[in-house]
Parts: C-alpha cells; structure tokens; sequence
C-alpha cells in the first residue's frame, strides 16, 4: 500500500483538537475539542465526470455544523453508524447523545454523573447498547433508547478503554495501569488477560487502546487476527480471540495515542509519536500493519501533537486530529487484482464465506466468472494468463500456485515449499521469491502443446522446467530433476524485497540496494548493480533495457541497465542512475510497444512520460491495467470494490496519449496531409493506422494504402486493393462502412443499390442469421432453399446453445436437421417427438443407432430396438434387450435372426443368479425369456422347500399356482408355436394334437406337466377344510378333509388325517373317525410316544362313542384314488359334482357349482377372473 497526505482543515481560533471519529456508513466527521469545540463536518465529491470517481474527485465541506453544549475540552466521540447517533463527552463527564434530523445535528439525550471523567465509550456491533467507563471504575450500560441497562463500579481500578466483542458477549475494559480485565455482558468478571507483548518492560504503562473488528467485511483469511490491544509505549498484541495464546506481538517504537482497524480488518494504523534521530524533536507518525504483524507503510504527518486517527468507511483515506487540524491521508491499498487480455481479475472478502471471492471480469463482453480460493496470497497476470498464489491448507507449510485462463479455468498448479512473498510472471515463465530463495515454473499450456507433447506430460517434475536458487548463490540449487527446498531456508542477511522479469531478463531487487540481474531462460546471474533506495517496487520496460524503481518512500527512478561508463580509476561500469526523479508515485505502467513510452500514479494525477520528458496531467485515480497503441487503460479499483459483485463497464477508463489525440485532432481539422507530416515526425503504427482509418473515410485510397503499408497492416493493404478495383463510389462507401463495423450502414447502402445479397453476405459474415432469415424472407423473388435451410439450422445452433431447447426445435424442423432436432427431443425428454422422427427416417440412416442408444439410456427398450432394426444392428437391439433385463424380447429377436449365443448366454445368467441363491430372480429372468418350463420347475421347487419348512400354508398354495401358471404358459406357447408351424394346412384339432404329441416328444420329466395344479389344489382344499371346520360347517368341512387322502406325497399325512378325525369327530361320524385314527396310528412317521399318545386319545374317544357313523359312511360313498370315474370336486365348496351343468375356470380348468361360484369374482384356486 502507499499512502500520502492530501488535504488539511484547519479549526477556527486554533484550538486544539482531542479526538477525531468518521462514521463509517454515512461519512460524517465528528471532531471534539478543547473549550468544549464540538465539530460534525462532511467531505463531499460533486462531479460528473466519471473519470474523477473516489480520491481524485474534488471534495468539498457539505456540513460544517459546530454543535453546542459541551463546556470543558470534548475528550471522546463514537458513532452509532446502525441508528445515526453520535455520542460525546468532555472533561467535566457530561454524556451528550445527538442525533441527525433534516440534515442537522439536535441534542437528543444529557447524562452526568457528576463525580469523575469518561474516558472510553463504545457501542456494539449491533447498535443497540453502549458501555461507558469512567476514570473512578464506574461502569454503565445502556440501550440505544436512552434506559439504562446495567452499572458496576470496579473498586480501586482506573479504567481508561473499552470494546465490544463482534457478538456482544464479552466487554473488555484497558486500564490505566496496563491491565487489560474481560467481563461478560451482564458486568460478570470472567478472566485477567495476559499480556505478552509486556514481557521485559519495566515502567509504568497505560492501555491507549482497544479495537476489536466486527467482521461485517469478511476476514482477510479464516482465523484471522481481529483484536488489538496497544499501550502508551508503543507495545502492542493482536489476538484472533480473547483466549489466544500465540497473540502476533509488536513493537511500533512509537508514543501511542491511538489505534483503529480499517473497515475490513486488514490494515491496523496505529497513531503517534517519535523522537527523530539526530534531533531532540517529536515528530508525529501513523505505522500501518496486517493483522498479522507486518509492517506496511509509516506516514509522517507535521505538526506538534496527534491526539487520534480515524478511518474513512471504504478505507481509502484516515483522519488525523493533529493540533488545531485535521489532516486527511490518502490510501492506495494493494488490492489482490490483475489484467488479462480484457478481463480484470479482482478478489475480495465476502462475511458469509471464509474464501476470498475471486472475480474474473470481461471487460469487452462484461460477463463475469466467480472462483472461491481459500487464503489467497496474490494475483498476478501475464497476457493471457493469472497465477493465483494460496496457502495449500492451514497445517502444512506448503504453498499452491495455480495457472488459470482468463475466464478462472484452472490450468496447471505447483505445490511449493518457500513463501511466495512477491510473485512475477512472463509470457513462459512464473517467478516467485521469499525472502531468501527463488523459484522458477517454465509453464506450458495446453494450446501450445502438440498432442503427442500431451501424452508424454509425466505427473512428476520434469527437469529443468523449475528451478530454485537461493538469492546468494551464483548457481542453482536443483538436482536430479527434484526440487531440494532445503536450501531455500539458509539465512541471508539481505533479504529479496522485489522482483520482476521480462522474458529476456529476471531482476530481483534487495534490501541493501542491491540490484541482481539475471538472464532467462537459461538462469545465470549477469550483473550486480548498487542502487541507493531501497526498492518497493520494479519494472522493465519493452526491450529490458531500463529499469523503473519505486522505492519505499514513493520516490520513481530510472536504471539503465545498458550503458557502459568509466570510473575515475578507469573501470569500465555497467549500468548508469538516471538523473529522474518523482515523489509520491504509487503506480507505473511502460507501454508494450515503446521503450520511452511510460505512464504513472502520482498522488491522484497520472502522468505519460515519452523519454522522461511529461505531457500534462490527467486527474484520476485509477490502477494501469495496460499501455500500448497510444492508449492507457486504467481500472477504478476502488469504485469497483464498493459493489465488487456488480461491476461497471463506467469503471473502465481509456485514455489517449498527447500524440494521438494531436493527430486525430490535426486529421479532423486541418487535414490529411498536413497530419500525414507531424505523424512522419512521430512515427508509432497507432498514428499510421489513424491515418489509414481518416483516408479511407474520404476514399483517399493511396494515402489509406501507404499507411497502411508503414503500420505493416496486410489485411488493410488487401482491403484498399479490393476497393480499388470496385467502379460504384457507394459501393466503396458501402464496404468502408462494414470495414469500420457500422454494418446497419452498409447494410442500407447495399439494399438501396438493390444489392440484396451483399447484404446477406455482410449479415453471415457477422453470424447474424436472425437478419439474414429477415432479409431472405422480406426480399422479391424466391429465396435460396439451401440458405433458407442454413439460417434456420444457425438459429437453431444459437438457442440450442443457450439451452432454450423449445425454440432450437421450431428451427431445426425447419432447416430438416434431423441430428441436432434428435438431440434436442432428447433434451426435452420429448420421447413422442424422438420415436416420430426414428420412425420418419428412411432405414440404414447413421442417426438411427445414435437415436436408439438414446432410447437405451432412458429405459425405452421398445422404441431402442426398433431404431436398431431399422438399420439392421440386429445384436445391437438383442443386447439392449438383455441390458434392459427384456429377455423375452431378446430370445425372440435371437431366434428371428438365428443368433446362437442367447440361449448359452441366458443359461449363464441364470446359473449366475442360482449360485447367489436368487432362485425368484432366476424364475423371472426365464419367465420374462418364455423359458416357462424353466421357470415352472424351479416354482415348484421352490414351492417344496416352504411347504417342508412348514410355512404359511396360504404361501405355499400361492407358489403352487403361480408355477401351474407359468405351466399353462408353456402349453399354450407350444400351442402358437405349432399353430405357427401349420398355419392354413391343418384343422384347429389337428394343431392341438400336434402340439401335444411334440410336448410328449420334448419332455423328460412328464410328472411336473401332468400334474401341474396338484400342490395347488391339495394346499387349496387343506385350507378350504380347516376354513369349513372352523367357520362351524364340520361337514363339509369332513368331506372336504376326505379329499386330502389323494395328496398325501404333498402334505404330510399326519396333518391331512389329524384334520379328518378332528373334522369327523365334530361331525359326530365316529366311523370315519375311527378310520382316521386306525390310519394315524399305522403311519411310520411317528415316535413311539406320539403313536401312544394317538391310541390314549383314540381309546378316550371310542368308550364314550361308538366307532360308527351317524347316517351312511362317506368313505363308501367317496371312491378312493383318481380313477377314471372319479367325480370332479367342486373348489368352493368341496363337495363331489354330480351335476351334468358346471362352471369350468379357463385357466385352471378346475369346476364348481354354479351357485357357488356366483359369488365369487375370481377363481378360488388360480385366482382368474370369473368370466
């Protein structure tokens, strides 16, 4: 940063000032007093020019308001910025609070406790409260309205300072004696703080100040040193919290009077006074630091005494009550920013995130690009490029430099391990120093790189393309194509203090003086040269052969680093001090195409040096982004920075040099020829081409052409031929308009010379095809159908672009772009449109497979195979069957186009699936193939484990069917199968009976086909029986039970006769009974001891009841085992149907009553809907 003194108000009468404090929010100075002077004034800026934005606007008093009522001196001032308050107190302890209405200050509220002096006042982040200490120990604190909150007097302590913590929880209160004490925000006393930066100091020692930064404005970096406790004797410490114990300790040397952080907490002033070497004299001084202890700048300010120093809001510029004035100082802080090609590269913090918030601003298109970096050290820019230096995490000692473009894409990165202290770049190399080494990054993009250099790019370093060199060694200290860090760390007792490089030449600047210089790329050192400054800032001019220097006091010099003199002893010299000298210079700039050519920042003037000899002054107080052709760009950083989220194209200022402004003015007055000579007499291609420019305009060919030719412009030589060889003069005119970009001009000139297709042309060229549809709809006669086509598929490109997906569509049906209207249905998710179009084209189209792999990634296996089909990809659909799990589709694509494989491929899945134990997933991956037996095997198989672990029985029935299902589907796909076969040559019966005969043909294991429904049907009536018995209907119940008998190798006999008895004995048919229990016993299943307990039970039975039915036995009347004269058994009810009408279910082919179906919706057993 540099700061310099800029204005000074002087108080009337001379009386001397107390304190100073500038309200941060609506920039007004409060200035107190002695004889109880109280001052509220306001600096102004009124300007239109927006040019004169910030420090370089003229700034005038709009209030100079003297508010009465203090009697003694006016000792403190603080503002309340949240509620516009200003809060005084003088030396008799009379309180003040004053607030602003219609643009003035009124006395709002009096306080006076009569008994001792205020001598701190603060209010906290909010606003809402106040804490004011008195000399005696007295407390109070109170709210914004007036009422009194808390008061504490604190027995036997002076207090002097006090400050808020940024959440209001905590008060610290500095005393008189160089105690610093914290209390909570009720007046609890929590802790004593220590302070370390007294170890050693002997004497008394006063707190002269206590400021603790809120955070409004983000931190400088996460965890960031934020309070700061200074004393009389210049000893100060700043603490990220009240309990740090590694607070960064300073010693300013100076006789403190004040201190306060900058608004967003990263440059601490600290105010006042020194004696002068060599004089027994005091002079006032304001030290600037970072929060983390390094030393900025010092401002020696005149006069006897300093009593505060106060910032302005924005930080660029500090009040200081010296005397009976108020000097105000001028801050250029050194912003984190860069310029590359058109973008301005600028970070700040943000509150609400703990990163620095990196913008990269177009300035040409005005489009911007946000990057979040965490612990940004510096920005630094070369042509087209930026390196961002970071902290690579807080724990390790390593440091990041990344490459980007200038849109904030990351390109490149290097971890280092020595502090990048001052960063540099070129067009190919990056240059970092610390204090005591340096690093050198040959970088390469990957524009600049052939492709077989891309592949070759190890992830290692590669040697020779970085270096390191410790700053007192002649050679380099790298080796084996590693980085040896080690050595960058030795001391050296002059330190590195800048650099800069251009790409012939590396100059690094030292504390002693010392100028190293070295050549590039092929680092050696070169010469030493002895400045008497020590260096701030360098930089080479176009062609390395003059050195600017700004030294630490803001003094400009000149080095020529080329000429050779002789000393008086007869030694030849390198290298020559020129006689040139500017103080208060803050910024330079040479200009890239002229070695003479520089431009500087003087205080809030920039100056253009040709030959170090100075046009006049521009007010402005802009950063230089750049200098060539004539021209300086330069940025309002400080304007820009008040709203960095929003930049404004205004902030961007672009000015002339005398010499072109001379020219264009001589062009526009006095006439080619005459400006023709003065530009020969200053001859640069800028003026040369403002000449072209000027003869073109007036189709003064030959002069356009000589121009042109001294400005070496080959393109523009080109153009004036192709004018030469036009007849038509509006034509000339008409093509000089478009060379200068005024194309609705041209455009107007070649339709009124109806030349409707020059007109086109011009509109393609410029890619703007929404004039060129224009112009080819609205003009006679038929427009061209292939340009129509063109246009339409442009516009088209141009929504699809931004994504406007809807309207690309409208155009690309238009212009029949059937690739980019695919692309855009499947970016609207429009499958209808997409499926439309696949059908639309003719077969073996190539955007068939693309549209069908579309379909694929979507799930639409359906529309998928159908687009491969159409262009013969017969694998390609089978294998997106498979991959969308269709396989039934797959097996009979497979079949249709004789492919071999899926069956072997189907086999494998499946076995797949059975080796994990996915026996559903391997039923349902063969279901869905129209393997039903497959299938129909492992559901039985499936069905028999669950019934022997004695599962659900309703689960179990469950199974079944689903297996006699997928049976059924087996024979009916037979049945197409030979229907396909025979088609049109055989009888309905004869088909069926083809079918079955190639059923019995194929089969190995007949059981599971003939008996499909049986474990269905015997889990069915085993549930129909217990459902009857429990319900109350124990005869049918019986009967139904009877019926269990023909399923004795699915359910276990024991439970089918254990429910006969048991159904039988309800049924009070004791014979049938007995029967059951005869049967029981015999069974080779039981235990002894079940057997006997069957017998037990049997015998307690049979002596009370009479082994013998009550009416005709129903085991006569039921024939035993499946005959052939069987009758079919009704599955609702059970019973035996006699009937000669019955209801037949279509699936199962099972019957019942036909009363006793009608109540039911659904097959009791297959669960088909009852037609």
């Amino acid at each position: 940063m540099f700061i310099y003194l800029s204005k000074k108000i002087a108080i009337p009468n001379n009386i001397q000032l107390r304190c100073v404090s500038w309200n941060k929010d609506q920039g007004f100075i409060a200035c107190g007093g002695e004889d109880g002077l109280l001052k509220v004034l306001k600096l102004e800026t009124q300007t239109d020019d927006t040019r004169l934005k910030g420090l370089a606007a003229p700034s005038n008093l709009s209030m100079n308001q003297t508010l009465e009522g203090h009697s003694g001196a006016v000792q403190v001032v603080t503002w309340n910025e949240h509620y516009q308050k200003l809060t005084t107190s003088d030396q008799n302890g009379l309180i003040i609070v004053w607030m602003l209405y219609k643009g003035s200050w009124y006395e709002e509220m009096i306080n006076n406790r009569n008994k001792s002096v205020v001598r701190g006042m603060s209010w906290n982040a909010d606003g809402l409260k106040i804490c004011i200490v008195y000399e005696d120990g007295a407390v109070i604190v109170g709210s914004v309205d007036g009422n009194r909150i808390w008061g504490k007097e604190l027995k036997g302590l002076q207090l002097s300072q006090v400050a808020w913590s940024p959440d209001s929880k905590v008060l610290i209160f500095g005393m008189a004696n160089g105690e610093i004490h914290i209390y909570d925000s009720q007046g609890n006393f929590i802790m004593k703080l220590v302070l370390q930066c007294l170890i050693n100091v002997t004497g008394a020692v006063s707190i002269v100040g206590i400021h603790w930064y809120s955070g409004t404005e983000g931190y400088v970096e996460p965890d960031c040193p934020c309070l700061a406790i200074c004393l009389d004797n210049g000893r100060c410490q700043i603490m990220r919290h009240e309990h740090d114990e590694n607070p960064v300790l300073l010693d300013t040397g100076i006789n403190v009077v004040g201190i306060q952080w900058n608004y967003c907490g990263s440059v601490l002033a600290v105010a006042g006074s020194q004696m002068s070497p060599g004089q027994d004299k005091q002079i006032n001084v304001v030290q600037f630091y970072t929060p983390f202890g390094e030393h900025l700048r010092t401002l020696k300010v005149p006069g006897k005494q300093m009593y505060a120093a106060s910032w302005e809001g924005g930080g660029l510029r500090i009040a200081l009550a010296v005397d009976s004035f108020i000097y105000f100082a001028n801050i250029r802080p050194d912003y984190k920013w860069g310029y590359c090609s058109n973008t301005v590269v600028y970070a700040y913090t943000r509150p609400d995130r703990l990163e620095y918030c990196v913008v990269f601003w177009d300035t040409k298109n005005n489009e911007k690009y946000i990057k979040y970096v965490k612990s940004l050290i510096s920005i630094t820019t070369c042509g087209d490029f930026c390196i961002l230096a970071t902290k690579a995490d807080e724990t390790s000692l390593q440091y990041v430099l990344v490459l980007c473009n200038s849109i904030g894409t990351p390109l490149d990165s290097k971890y280092i391990d020595i502090d990048p202290l001052f960063v540099t770049m070129t067009k190919t190399h990056v240059i970092v120093a610390s204090k005591e080494a340096f690093y050198i990054w040959q970088y390469r993009v990957a524009k600049k790189l052939t492709a077989m250099e891309i592949n070759q790019v190890a992830p290692t370093r590669k040697e020779g393309r970085e270096r390191i060199y410790h700053i007192d060694d002649e050679t380099s200290i790298t080796g084996d194509g590693s980085l040896d860090f080690s050595r960058a760390f030795s001391a050296t007792k002059d330190a590195i203090c800048c650099i800069t490089a251009s790409d012939k030449i590396l100059i690094m600047g030292r504390e002693s003086g010392r100028i190293q210089k070295y050549s590039l790329p092929n680092v050696s050192l070169l010469q030493k040269y002895e400045l008497n400054c020590r260096s701030y800032q360098l930089s080479l001019n176009c062609n390395s052969s003059r050195l600017a220097i700004i030294d630490i006091t803001g003094i400009l010099t000149f080095f020529d680093l080329e000429t050779r003199t002789v000393d008086s002893t007869g030694q030849q010299i390198v290298g020559e001090e020129l006689k040139f000298e500017r103080k208060d210079v803050w910024d330079m700039k040479w200009a890239n195409d002229n070695p003479d050519l520089f431009a500087m920042m003087e205080k809030t003037r920039m100056y253009v040096f040709r030959n170090l000899d100075p046009e006049e002054p521009i007010q402005t107080s802009g950063y230089i982004c750049n200098f060539e052709n004539l021209e300086i760009k330069s940025v309002l950083l400080d304007e820009i920075l008040k709203e960095p989220s929003q930049p404004n194209k205004d902030y961007i200022i672009n000015f002339e040099i005398r010499s072109l402004r001379d020219s264009r003015s001589l062009i526009e007055t006095v006439g080619i020829e005459d400006a023709c000579t003065f530009i020969e007499e200053n001859p640069h291609p800028r003026l040369w081409r403002l000449l072209a420019e000027a003869a073109l305009q007036r189709l003064d060919l030959k002069t356009a052409e000589q121009a042109f030719v001294r400005c070496k412009d080959y393109q523009g030589i080109e153009f004036v031929k192709r004018l030469g060889n036009l007849q038509s003069e509006s034509m000339k005119q008409a093509e000089v308009a478009a060379y200068f970009g005024r194309f609705e001009e041209a455009e107007r000139m070649y339709l009124n010379m109806d030349r409707r297709d020059l007109a086109i042309d011009l509109r393609i060229k410029l890619g703007d095809w929404f004039r060129v549809l224009q112009l080819l709809k609205t003009g006679s006669g038929d427009a061209d159908d292939a340009l129509l086509e063109q246009a339409y598929n442009a516009i088209g490109d141009y929504f699809a672009d931004r994504q406007k997906w809807m309207n690309a569509v409208q155009y690309y049906v238009q212009g029949r772009n059937q690739e980019r209207l695919a692309e855009c249905y499947y970016m609207l998710e429009d499958y209808d449109g997409l499926d439309k179009l696949a059908n639309a084209l003719p077969e073996n189209n190539k955007l068939l497979p693309e549209i069908a792999h579309m379909f694929v990634t979507v799930g639409m296996c359906e529309q998928a195979v159908s687009a491969f089909l159409k262009c013969n990809q017969a694998k390609a659909a089978v294998e997106t069957c498979i991959h969308l799990n269709q396989w039934n589709k797959a097996v009979e694509l497979a079949k249709n186009h004789n492919m071999k494989e899926i069956g072997s491929l189907l086999a494998k899945y499946a076995s797949h699936l059975l080796e994990k134990n996915k026996i559903l997933e391997a039923v349902e991956l063969y279901r869905k193939a129209h393997h039903f037996l497959e299938a129909a095997k492992l559901m039985f198989k499936i069905a028999e484990e669950e019934a022997k672990k004695r599962t659900k029985p309703l689960r179990v029935k469950k199974l079944y069917v689903l297996a006699a299902l997928l049976i059924e589907d087996y024979h009916e796909q037979i049945k197409n199968t030979q229907r396909a076969k025979l088609k049109g040559r055989r009888s309905e019966a004869t088909t069926a009976l083809a079918g079955l005969l190639e059923e019995d043909a194929s089969l190995s294991d007949n059981r599971i086909i003939d008996n499909a429904w049986r474990g269905a049907e015997a889990y069915h009536f085993f549930l129909l029986a217990q459902r009857q018995l429990y319900e109350g209907y124990v005869d049918a119940a019986m009967k139904t039970a009877l019926h269990l008998r023909d399923y004795e190798d699915i359910i276990p006999s024991v439970e089918i006769y254990s429910l006969l008895a048991l159904s039988a004995c309800a049924n009070r048919a004791f014979g049938t009974c007995s029967k059951a229990f005869i049967k029981l016993e015999s069974l080779d299943m039981l235990t002894p001891e079940q057997r006997q307990q069957y017998e037990d039970l049997a015998l307690e039975i049979f002596i009370k009841h009479n082994p013998k039915d009550g009416k005709k036995s129903d085991l006569d009347s039921l024939p035993e085992g499946r005959g052939e004269g069987k009758l079919p058994t009704c599955i609702v009810t059970g019973r035996p149907i006699a009937d000669y009408q019955f209801w037949m279910c279509g699936i199962c082919k099972h019957c019942a009553h036909e009363q006793d179906i009608s109540n039911y919706n659904f097959c009791p057993l297959c669960h088909n809907p009852v037609g």
